[in-house]
């Protein structure tokens, strides 16, 4: 059984910054993939960061390149995604995910996941 532990969401002004983390307890494969999807209010779920332990890959949504960074501490399957330059666009419940690295083919397609965290809402204010 594994358990996402979520933080680091709240309220920000645009153009400000957040670093949500997201640490997998009970998580005992070494190949993994993490990844950061949000949900806002009335839209489905999008893909917004992954990281592949086994090559250090990264991959983004288009709404957020060049603003935000995902990160991974390997070895203590243990996620950060830092959100720069924030917009009321970027407004959402964000969630952190993780499977098994040889079974996610499509890293930013949420039906390659099977273990999320609960979710930890962003708020941006113009």
């Amino acid at each position: 059984q594994v358990l996402l532990a979520e933080s680091g969401g709240g309220s920000v002004q645009a153009g400000g910054s957040l670093r949500l983390s997201c640490a997998a307890i009970g998580w005992i494969y070494s190949n993994t993939c993490m990844g950061w999807f949000r949900q806002a209010a009335g839209k489905g779920r999008e893909g917004v960061a992954a990281s592949y332990a086994g090559d250090d890959s990264t991959y983004y949504g288009d709404s957020v390149k060049g603003r935000f960074t995902i990160s991974q501490e390997i070895g203590k399957h243990t996620v950060y995604l830092q959100m720069n330059s924030l917009t009321p666009e970027d407004t959402a419940l964000y969630y952190c995910a993780i499977e098994r690295g040889h079974m996610v083919g499509f890293p930013l397609s949420q039906r390659e996941y099977k273990h999320w965290g609960k979710g930890n809402q962003v708020t941006v204010s113009s």
